[in-house]
């Protein structure tokens, strides 16, 4: 899967009426600039306004998630935001003329279907992950619903339903990689036992509902009284209980189909997150409620790690250059090396790592008794950094030295003890020209900056 991001590769029409309102609608999915993410557009209201697909919108999950931004409301939002995830987009206009998304079939593949048709164009921007690192988990215990986040390569959800009746009882359903949402997930359609569903029309709810988007379990008896209801609100002449208990006219497309399509909510209700997740969700007994709540959870999380600034570093893996390389290409010698290794490069950028000992020589006559590393020393480890960056790419870089011209803009965060792991990086903010450097730099310590400042520098040729 492409670490690009993705929008339409044109406009993409439909039509259909709300489910709970029962209004026409037509709705237009059209391209998006990077960085959007998913916007919902009222074209009918002056102005034409716009809600962003934010957790922190959300405003009501009776039945379905309802967002709303500065009195403008959208209804019924998961199937679509489900689709658009599921095709793996990223940046996407939703233009709607009514407050609520058409129900269509009950499920998400006619939403699919028209993405398939319109096609998918990546863009030319990286997408953004947010990568869980340890366990994050929301409970209800009112409900007893549980939504569990953990480490995982990809995103990946289950859902483990137990609607406590003898007519569906508990299921499972599963997906492994959201790739996989289109084949197994897309077509699982909304559903509704017997008795909410007489709550829902003596509501006033689900003017739009018909035996063709929704699926009926049957908990209880149907009485003449509840037959009047169903046959007036569904238009049929008669309704009858299938063997497995379904109201007729339906044939369910699996046999766990209640819970795949509640793991086509989840996915939906996450999509709200505004990003793309790298995590296995695991769902017990979800439902819109408990799904935007852990959504608002993880964009605190994300809201947070976004102010810490802090990019993903694998330590792991082989060094660009090691200190033998290093020592090529610098002409700093212990105790003045201040670098280890170098494990990424870009043409602008360099990240490198410095461990910090209690060995250090300036920890001898530096806050002996509480030892802190010189927040001088750390610019000068981002100094040599850039320095490799530079000289990294000459020929022969022990003929030249690297001289600061002017350092700016410096922040010590936290203190750099022994024991610390220092990651550098140092990116280029100008082209190089006549020899003068001008880059930022950064110093982190786990998941913290520790020091950042901006430095200039000139790069001249030793005279022999």
């Amino acid at each position: 899967m492409s670490d690009k991001q993705k929008t339409l590769a044109g406009d993409c029409v439909l039509n259909g009426v709300g489910l709970h309102t029962g209004c026409k609608v037509n709705l237009t999915l059209k391209p998006a600039p990077v960085n959007t993410g998913f916007v919902f557009v009222r074209t009918d209201l002056e102005g034409m306004p716009h809600v962003e697909a934010d957790a922190n919108y959300v405003t009501n999950t009776e039945r379905g998630t309802t967002i709303e931004k500065k009195g403008v409301e959208i209804h019924t939002t998961e199937h679509l935001l489900a689709a658009l995830t599921g095709m793996d987009l990223d940046n996407v206009y939703i233009e709607i003329d009514n407050d609520e998304i058409p129900i269509l079939d009950g499920s998400a593949k006619l939403f699919v279907d028209a993405i398939q048709k319109t096609g998918v164009v990546e863009q030319d921007k990286a997408r953004e992950y947010f990568v869980i690192k340890e366990i994050i988990t929301y409970t209800d215990p009112a409900t007893g619903s549980e939504i569990t986040a953990i480490p995982a390569d990809n995103y990946q959800v289950t859902t483990m339903v137990d609607f406590g009746t003898k007519v569906l009882g508990t299921q499972n359903a599963s997906i492994k990689n959201i790739s996989e949402f289109n084949t197994q997930i897309a077509n699982a359609r909304t559903f509704s036992f017997l008795h909410e569903l007489e709550y829902l029309l003596d509501s006033g709810l689900i003017k739009g509902g018909d035996l063709s988007n929704a699926i009926v379990y049957v908990d209880k008896e149907i009485t003449p009284e509840t037959k009047k209801k169903l046959t007036r609100a569904f238009n049929k002449e008669d309704v009858a209980i299938q063997q497995n208990g379904v109201l007729d006219n339906i044939t369910l497309h699996y046999p766990n189909e209640a819970a795949r399509h509640k793991l086509l909510d989840v996915i939906g209700d996450l999509a709200l997150v505004g990003v793309k997740l790298k995590a296995k969700i695991i769902a017990n007994k979800p439902g819109h409620k408990i799904n935007t709540n852990f959504a608002k959870k993880l964009s605190k999380q994300i809201a947070i790690a976004k102010r810490k600034n802090v990019p993903e570093f694998d330590l792991t893996k082989d060094p660009i250059y090691d200190i033998n390389d290093i020592l090529k290409i610098l002409p700093h010698r212990p105790p003045f090396l201040l670098l280890d290794k170098v494990i990424e490069k870009s043409e602008k950028c360099l990240v490198g790592v410095k461990n910090v000992t209690m060995n250090e020589p300036f920890f001898v006559g530096h806050f002996p008794q509480e030892p802190v590393m010189p927040g001088v020393l750390q610019v000068e480890a981002m100094a040599q950094l850039g320095g490799i960056l530079v000289l990294g790419e000459i020929d022969d870089p022990r003929d030249y030295s690297t001289y600061f011209m002017k350092i700016e803009n410096v922040k010590f965060k936290r203190k750099v003890i022994p024991g610390d792991t220092l990651i550098l990086r140092v990116e280029l903010l100008q082209p190089i020209r006549r020899g003068i450097v001008h880059m930022r730099g950064y110093a982190y310590v786990n998941d913290t900056i520790a020091a950042e400042a901006e430095m200039m520098a000139l790069v001249t040729k030793d005279k022999i």
